[in-house]
């Protein structure tokens, strides 16, 4: 059991602008609808920042103190107890399941500064555990005028850097924030970090008719591997039965966790998230679920889950695993099965999660993704700002590198389907 101390953050209360600043590490305490309601219409809110996939990451056992995951939700609230505005935050003892590394900022903090008794850990984290999703961070009602909500934001992120201030903490992250909250952090001082992601985009005005039409709109090369690919899966005798929602047993769920689990024990690691969590999502979130089964000769032996928002047509790549080796099935079910179902769904993304050149070839295109971080030691603040001066510069030459590679058709003929080229 970890011994970092929050000083009854739970009951910490402070008035600020005439709104109570409050510190939850209980997540039982705070009202689920109202928490809820900060997440609707926010991109990569559902179900990431709802507050039943973050208590079920706590109680689960996956992200908890135990696990060097300590909660301590932000709320900001009116006289009347309405939450106005919040963040999920964590305190961490490591950087395990952020997918935005800084374990060299770490070690050069505390080979610098431990002789004097500081140290990189515990920092603040604003995310949602071990899911790369882009997103809001800062979080308000969005019932409220623009200029309310931006200086509610503000007030968030003032307050962050208050409680680490008051504890001493090296560092607070928020990860994979939105460009308004990036630009809002950027201006308080707090450094912006840029990385890559993968994502498919439908059409906007002329919406894929099924996945023969996206195929189509790649040139010829990309298409004609796609579909040497696709055949291999179907030539080894490979089904695909497709269950969403309610609809998904406990069998399903016992068999994906099954394949899950299996790809984190090739690597010679524990899987981050305990079966319970599955349990609890599955029962408090279940709209938010498709889980494509792959059957050989009747017998599953793959499987990938994808979250989705069906509110804001956005499906995400997130988890898979197989217990059987079937050449190409991982890109058959972890892209090709998706993205047809998000075409036959009228869904307009589809976002592979982190990191992953291959996907380029396969439809999806580079998206620039943002962090911002707060550095308590001046010393560390500058040398970090110039490590990302250099970085941001490679990140843009390398999104150039990308972009010159998308592996879309260009030109007169962009729209058809030159299947004899």
């Amino acid at each position: 059991m970890s011994s970092i101390q929050t000083d009854s953050a739970d009951a910490q209360v402070s008035m600020v602008a005439g709104l109570t600043v409050h510190w939850h590490t209980d997540l039982a305490e705070i009202d689920a609808m109202q928490w809820d309601a900060l997440t609707e219409g926010v991109e990569g809110g559902g179900p990431f920042l709802r507050l039943a996939f973050l208590r079920a990451m706590v109680d689960s056992g996956s992200a908890c103190p135990d696990s060097g995951w300590h909660p301590l939700l932000l709320t900001v609230q009116d006289g009347q107890g309405r939450i106005l505005a919040g963040s999920p935050l964590f305190v961490k003892e490591h950087s395990y399941g952020e997918y935005v590394f800084d374990w060299a900022w770490a070690d050069a903090h505390d080979r610098a500064l431990a002789s004097q008794g500081a140290q990189y850990y515990p920092k603040l984290l604003s995310a949602s555990p071990f899911s790369p999703i882009p997103g809001q961070r800062l979080l308000v009602r969005p019932d409220m005028p623009a200029d309310v909500q931006w200086a509610l934001r503000a007030q968030l992120l003032g307050a962050i850097e208050a409680r680490c201030v008051a504890q001493g903490w090296s560092s607070a992250h928020a990860l994979f924030v939105s460009e308004s909250e990036a630009q809002l952090a950027e201006r308080a001082g707090w450094l912006r970090r840029s990385g890559v992601q993968f994502h498919w985009e439908n059409r906007a005005e002329a919406p894929y008719a099924d996945f023969e039409d996206f195929l189509a709109s790649l040139q010829r090369d990309k298409r004609k591997k796609i579909q040497q690919e696709r055949r291999k899966v179907h030539e080894a005798g490979i089904e695909f039965v497709v269950r969403q929602g309610a609809a998904l047993t406990q069998d399903d769920w016992d068999f994906f966790y099954r394949c899950y689990a299996q790809t984190y024990l090739e690597r010679g690691r524990q899987p981050y998230l305990t079966r319970d969590f599955w349990q609890r999502v599955s029962e408090a979130l279940p709209e938010h679920w498709v889980l494509f089964t792959a059957l050989q000769g009747g017998t599953p032996v793959a499987s990938a889950l994808l979250a989705i928002d069906p509110v804001r047509r956005v499906a995400y790549g997130r988890y898979w695993g197989a217990v059987a080796q079937v050449s190409c099935l991982h890109f058959e079910a972890c892209y090709y099965q998706p993205l047809a179902w998000c075409i036959a769904q009228g869904y307009r993304r589809f976002e592979g999660g982190a990191q992953g050149e291959h996907k380029l070839a396969r439809g999806l295109l580079p998206v620039a993704t943002q962090s911002v971080h707060w550095l308590a030691h001046p010393g560390l603040r500058d040398a970090v700002a110039r490590f990302l001066e250099r970085e941001s510069q490679g990140m843009g030459q390398y999104l150039e590198h990308l972009d010159e590679r998308a592996p879309f058709k260009v030109g007169p003929d962009a729209a058809g389907r030159d299947e004899l080229q």
